[in-house]
């Protein structure tokens, strides 16, 4: 830092910050100043482009193994909730802003975020050209990466960092999951949210999720919507969950490679056919394996809370929150059903396609029967959904509790509660009708809001 610059940090809330450095495998280096813990981190470097909900950015254990840089230029304005976290610390290796700010203003604050980032050990870096790192990431894929706030020295970083693990083949999720089986109920539903959110419905469906580093926010909204909810670990065996009689079983989002999360796609395969089953995200792919199904690592992922997916059920085009470095390849479930795809019999290299034929394809998988490819990202053609047609199951890649993003998607909890219902015309739900459901904004009358909700499920 110039003579000039550290003039001009003088008595503001900059001073005293000590260098940091980010250096990617290709050798892309990037200078800054340190902004929370301090340490060396290593992990794959990728990007959110969310304008808003950085603490449950921080907080999703979705994010175990990488480091996360917000595409929005300054972070930390409206502080920290610890009420809004998704779990009770972050997992992430390290963050990576252009500013982050000191000195919040928000009435629900209670620390800031560079605070937070101390407290909670994350090493964090901001004063980096992230358009530059961004488009960087974009152009050349994700790559390993460290980030150091005591070796700013490139041949050394440079050398660190190609000697590190890579994220694929690691099983992230046995380290966020729980170690033991809990209950989550109406008692545990943040207070603080209560001036937005309706009461939860009165619980009527007996549910058991695997939790493969759930966000707080899904389980939430599973429990807003009528579930007592028993969360169970990534690998409990399927015996003993069907033991318990549940009405549906929840599988959840979750960090890393999910070829390495064989302990709980193998179980899936069990419960399949047997229980209702509901998948987001990781818990997607993980049916998705148990039917046989290849999965790929994408280029840089889906990460942000502005991602259009079109349901190719209703032809309604959802803005959706995701967050994910690998997906479903579609064709490897099966060939195409041509009666059941508008004729059509060869898979198309861009499921696109389907969304403009408006037409929802089916594949006669081997496993498990009919299933429907239900949902497509409009940004780059890839599957976002399926629904079985054989067997009472389905599920998304993207997050539809929407913490952070828009609430266009929540109509998939009461599409669960639905399935569990045995109606054949679950997900025939319209997200115009369902996107505020449950939220009361202030409202007297919450207890009304959440009785409609119920009723309508």
């Amino acid at each position: 830092m110039s003579e000039v610059s550290e003039q001009l940090l003088k008595g503001t809330t900059k001073e005293g910050q000590r260098p940091a450095a980010l250096m990617l495998e290709d050798g892309t280096f990037f200078t800054g100043t340190a902004c929370g813990a301090t340490g060396e981190v290593y992990g794959e470097i990728c990007f959110n482009t969310s304008l808003e909900g950085y603490l449950e950015v921080l907080t999703d254990p979705s994010y175990a193994g990488q480091i996360v840089t917000m595409t929005y230029p300054q972070i930390g304005n409206y502080g920290v909730n610890p009420e809004d976290a998704q779990a009770a610390r972050p997992a992430l290796s390290g963050l990576v802003a252009r500013d982050v700010c000191a000195c919040p203003s928000n009435w629900r604050s209670s620390v800031s975020l560079p605070d937070f980032l101390r407290q909670s050990n994350v090493v964090a870096l901001e004063g980096v050209d992230t358009r530059a790192l961004v488009r960087h990431v974009r152009d050349h894929g994700a790559m390993r990466a460290v980030l150091s706030t005591e070796d700013v020295n490139p041949e050394s970083l440079l050398a660190k960092v190609r000697a590190s693990a890579p994220l694929v083949g690691e099983n992230h999720v046995q380290r966020v999951s729980v170690p033991e089986k809990r209950q989550v109920g109406a008692e545990q539903l943040p207070k603080s949210h209560s001036f937005a959110v309706a009461p939860a419905a009165k619980a009527r469906y007996k549910v058991v999720a695997y939790d493969c580093g759930a966000k707080e926010s899904i389980l939430h909204n599973l429990v807003r919507c009528g579930c007592d909810l028993t969360v169970v670990p990534w690998n409990t065996p399927a015996e003993e969950v069907l033991a318990m009689q549940p009405d549906g079983v929840f599988l959840s989002n979750g960090p890393g490679d999910p070829e390495a999360v064989e302990g709980t796609y193998s179980q899936v395969e069990k419960l399949l056919g047997k229980v209702p089953v509901f998948g987001i995200c990781l818990g997607h792919q993980m049916i998705a394996k148990a039917s046989g199904a290849e999965i790929e690592k994408l280029k840089y992922g889906h990460r942000g809370g502005n991602h259009p997916v079109m349901n190719l059920r209703t032809g309604r085009v959802e803005i959706t929150a995701q967050n994910h470095g690998f997906g479903l390849v579609w064709p490897s479930l099966g060939p195409l059903v041509p009666a059941l795809s508008g004729g059509f019999r060869n898979h198309q290299p861009d499921l696109c396609f389907w969304a403009r034929s408006r037409k929802a394809p089916v594949v006669d998988n081997p496993r498990f029967g009919r299933i429907q490819l239900t949902h497509v990202n409009l940004n780059d053609g890839t599957p976002e959904g399926i629904a079985f047609l054989d067997v009472p199951a389905f599920s998304v890649q993207y997050h539809p509790e929407a913490s952070p993003g828009p609430t266009d998607a929540h109509y998939l909890f009461t599409a669960f509660t639905r399935l569990m219902d045995g109606r054949e015309d679950y997900l025939d739900i319209d997200i115009a009708d369902d996107r505020l459901a449950g939220w009361s904004f202030g409202s007297a009358d919450g207890a009304a809001v959440a009785g409609a909700v119920e009723g309508r499920a």
